[in-house]
C-alpha cells in the first residue's frame, strides 16, 4: 500500500473542454484536501488545472503550483495557492513536479498533458522511479490513448510489461483507492539521471 503525502495532477489548461471534466477536476481537488494529500500541479488558474486547485483550496488543502516564467508573464498563474514556484523553464517545472510528488494522476487534457504523462512513464520504464500513475478515463476520454499504447505493444515497440506502469480508472472516486492499492515505491527517485 502506498502512503501518499502529495499527488501530482496533469490535466488540461483549456476552458473550452467538457464542463463535466471541470466539475470532476474540482471534486478531485476536494478529495485530495479531505484526505490530507497535497496537490502538486502546473500552477495555472485556468481550465482543469484551475478547477483542481480551486477544489483543493476550497477544501482547506495544500496546493503547490509550479509554473514557468513565460506562463506567469501571460498572467495565468493561480494567486491563491499555498506555494507558487515560478521557475525558468518547462524542464525545471517538470523535474520539480516529479520531485515533489508521490504519485501521478492524469485527467483529461491535450498535448501538454500527454507530454508530461509519457515522460513520467518513460522515466519509470528506464527504472528512474516506480511511483504509481493513474489515468482517469472519464466517459472514455482516454480510450484512444489506451488503444494507442496497446498498438505500440502489439507492434513490439514496447513490452507488454509497460501496462504495469499505469492503472486506468473510469471515475474520480476510484483514483485514491487505486493509488493507495499500488505497491509502495522501492526505487529511490534518481533525479540526477533525469
Amino acid at each position: 500500500m502506498t502512503k501518499l503525502n502529495s499527488v501530482c495532477v496533469y490535466c488540461g489548461s483549456s476552458n473550452d473542454g467538457n464542463p463535466s471534466h471541470r466539475t470532476d477536476a474540482n471534486r478531485f481537488g476536494g478529495q485530495l484536501a479531505a484526505a490530507g494529500i497535497a496537490l502538486v500541479y502546473g500552477g495555472g488558474r485556468v481550465g482543469l488545472m484551475g478547477a483542481v486547485a480551486d477544489g483543493a483550496i476550497a477544501g482547506g488543502g495544500t496546493v503547490v503550483g509550479i509554473i514557468p516564467e513565460h506562463l506567469m508573464r501571460a498572467e495565468v498563474g493561480h494567486g491563491q495557492v499555498t506555494e507558487l514556484h515560478v521557475v525558468p523553464s518547462m524542464h525545471v517545472r517538470k523535474e520539480m513536479m516529479f520531485a515533489r510528488s508521490d504519485a501521478f494522476v492524469i485527467l483529461p487534457g491535450g498535448p501538454g498533458t500527454l507530454d508530461e504523462m509519457f515522460e513520467i512513464l518513460t522515466w519509470r520504464q528506464l527504472g528512474l522511479h516506480d511511483k504509481p500513475l493513474v489515468i482517469v478515463n472519464l466517459a472514455g476520454y482516454w480510450d484512444g490513448l489506451i488503444a494507442l499504447i496497446d498498438g505500440i505493444i502489439a507492434a513490439k515497440y514496447a513490452r507488454p510489461s509497460f501496462r504495469a506502469f499505469y492503472t486506468v480508472v473510469d471515475s474520480i472516486d476510484a483514483v485514491l483507492p487505486a493509488l493507495r492499492a499500488a505497491p509502495p515505491a522501492r526505487t529511490p527517485p534518481q533525479p540526477e539521471k533525469l
